[in-house]
């Protein structure tokens, strides 16, 4: 199915649709404050493995990241961020930024693998910060755009709906996306490291 929503008043009644969607085990297609997003809700084992199916990963090998509403679920998914991290988190998010941090116990097995780290992504749309609130708990997100794609990220929602469709379970529209992905700074080691530049500037 194909919702639209507006970022500046996300429809309550079309947020819980895509909720119960993904509180049954759905996959979606959302925009973000970068480029447009595939995910589902990270308690959901069998989802994780069809979004890796549909990148053409292995789960295994996945490099997924969370969206999380606000810093409150850093403690439940982090281990032992620092005050300096935090602060950094704070001064950039929400925004287009994507942070790497030494996982806790509490990552779903499904995700974590035997990777020891997790992403953490609070963008700056109302529309996916708004689901991830009413859900309860983070999503899974990695980019729409293949790994080994040379073209640049799918924009328009009703293409990507086109392309989609049969694929994940909902395409939210809300307006075209971006082409430029997030900013990826680790900050498992002991001092941060930008790993990836994209839209967020880092001072």
């Amino acid at each position: 199915m194909l919702l639209k929503l507006y970022e500046q008043n996300p429809d309550p009644r079309q947020v819980q649709k895509v909720v119960e969607l993904l509180r049954d085990g759905g996959v979606i297609i959302y925009p973000t404050d970068t480029v447009y997003g595939i995910g589902c809700d990270i308690t959901k084992a069998r989802a994780v493995e069809r979004v890796a199916r549909i990148k053409g990963i292995r789960p295994e090998k996945a490099r997924f990241s969370f969206i999380c509403s606000d810093l409150s679920h850093l403690s439940d998914f982090a281990r032992h961020v620092d005050n300096t991290t935090f602060k950094l988190m704070k001064s950039y998010l929400p925004g287009p930024y994507t942070f790497i941090l030494n996982a806790s116990n509490q990552v779903p097995r499904s995700i974590k693998q035997k990777r020891k780290t997790v992403g953490i992504r609070i963008p700056e749309n109302n529309i996916i910060l708004e689901i991830v609130r009413q859900l309860g708990n983070p999503i899974l997100t990695t980019s729409l755009k293949e790994d080994d794609q040379i073209l640049e990220y799918p924009t328009d929602p009703e293409l990507i709906y086109e392309e989609y469709r049969d694929i994940v379970d909902a395409v939210i529209d809300g307006s075209y996306g971006g082409i430029v992905p997030s900013t990826i700074i680790d900050c498992s080691g002991v001092e941060p490291e930008i790993v990836r530049e994209g839209l967020g500037e880092v001072e």
